[in-house]
């Protein structure tokens, strides 16, 4: 069977073999949505004769990492084999073709989201951000506590077309404020706002208010649906929260503030939340916010350039360690150092000295962006330490001050 890169021609035929393969084979055709993401040399698909039995797609991206830097990332998505042609290395065959081709153009990491845990390991990926929800209860919440607000700031709804113009800049600023982020293209704005219609569902378009500073700047916005349910004369609505961005912690708490006071609203859904946002304490009763069942890893990451992914973050704590790795495909294959100085900066080079600590190459992709430990690894047996408390070293030298989150489905 062929693997090669699709056409724009091509995309009709391979965009059915996808929907086939995410199970969906009643979706609507969505050609002007796959055109607008369609990104020639980076699309490929597997082919049995002239049928399209695999997709894979990948493009460019930043990735946030500790200390606000970006790296290059391989963003990998869309991937599918047809039910009729699994087993025959069709999707070994084309990671292998997207990676070197990452590596070749200089990209520090590849990323994505696994549909499917035992997948991706054997590929070098790790999961390095976790998911989760919350579910409010407004009745029980009592508000929130007395938290100082953004001084002089004003709240205001906005159209999907003033969406389009200020969101970007405003997404822009905030993802290099968390580690784990990645860059929202011109075409995500256009399918958040309904001027661009993918293929999953029917768009319906949200509420959407923008928080101004008192210099009339936007510094946050939140996006959200209500669930219109009433029992009888009385209201059980729930505010359901799409997206929340401040770029500082008076206007979050401004944002959430207007989200716990909108009329009939009961319970507040966050579908996705930072794993260390403050939002239940600021609650007058943290109790009233319970996690939903949509916790669990999110983001893999695949470490493909050593010296730059290291070299780009920072870290906690001045120091020296040398890791063993171990990477079949060769891309982050041997010892290296990790020295990090006092201001946090750090460099990754490769070593001839003996290892402190021996691991895979999935095993240091999901400690990169500060979202797991070396000492939880080695106690799993997925991390081997070599010298006696070389684990704890290392966790102090690679602790972020706040876990990766990736806010963005991709």
């Amino acid at each position: 069977m062929d693997i090669r890169e699709i056409t724009e021609d091509e995309l009709g035929g391979w965009g059915r073999a996808l929907d086939l393969g995410f199970m969906r084979p009643d979706a609507a055709p969505a050609p002007e949505a796959r055109r607008a993401v369609f990104d020639p040399g980076r699309s490929l698909g597997a082919y049995d004769g002239e049928r399209c039995v695999g997709t894979f797609r990948s493009f460019a991206t930043e990735l946030t990492v500790p200390g606000g830097a970006v790296v290059p990332a391989d963003a990998i998505s869309n991937v599918t084999v047809s039910a009729t042609h699994r087993r025959r290395g069709l999707l070994s065959r084309m990671m292998a073709r997207d990676l070197a081709a990452a590596s070749e153009r200089g990209d520090a990491v590849a990323i994505l989201i696994a549909a499917e845990y035992r997948i991706y390991g054997r590929f070098g990926f790790g999961p390095a951000t976790r998911c989760g929800g919350l579910e409010i209860d407004l009745t029980r919440a009592g508000g929130l506590r007395s938290v100082p607000g953004a001084e002089g700031g004003r709240i205001d709804f906005a159209t999907m077309e003033e969406v389009r113009k200020v969101g970007p800049a405003l997404f822009d600023r905030y993802r290099r404020t968390q580690p784990g982020a990645i860059e929202r293209s011109e075409a995500t704005w256009r399918l958040r706002t309904g001027d661009l219609r993918g293929s999953i569902g029917d768009w319906k378009e949200p509420f959407v208010v923008l928080h101004r500073d008192a210099a009339d700047q936007v510094t946050g916005m939140l996006t959200y649906s209500v669930a219109d349910v009433w029992e009888g004369k009385r209201p059980d609505c729930t505010l359901v929260v799409h997206d929340h961005l401040a770029l500082d912690r008076a206007t979050a708490v401004a944002l959430w503030r207007f989200a716990f006071s909108v009329d009939w609203v009961r319970r507040v859904e966050v579908r996705d939340i930072a794993p260390d946002d403050p939002l239940p304490l600021l609650l007058d009763d943290p109790r009233a916010a319970r996690a939903t069942e949509r916790s669990g890893d999110f983001m893999w990451v695949r470490v493909l350039d050593m010296t730059a992914a290291f070299g780009a973050r920072t870290y906690g704590a001045p120091g020296r360690v040398v890791f063993a790795v171990s990477d079949p495909a060769g891309y982050a294959e041997g010892r290296w150092a990790l020295e990090t100085a006092p201001d946090g900066s750090g460099s990754c080079t490769r070593t001839a000295d003996p290892a402190d600590l021996a691991l895979g190459v999935g095993a240091l992709s999901s400690l990169y962006l500060g979202g797991e430990t070396v000492s939880r690894l080695t106690a799993a047996g997925l991390v081997e330490e070599l010298v006696p408390g070389a684990a704890v070293r290392a966790d102090l030298t690679l602790r972020t001050p706040d876990r990766p989150w990736c806010p963005d489905m991709f």
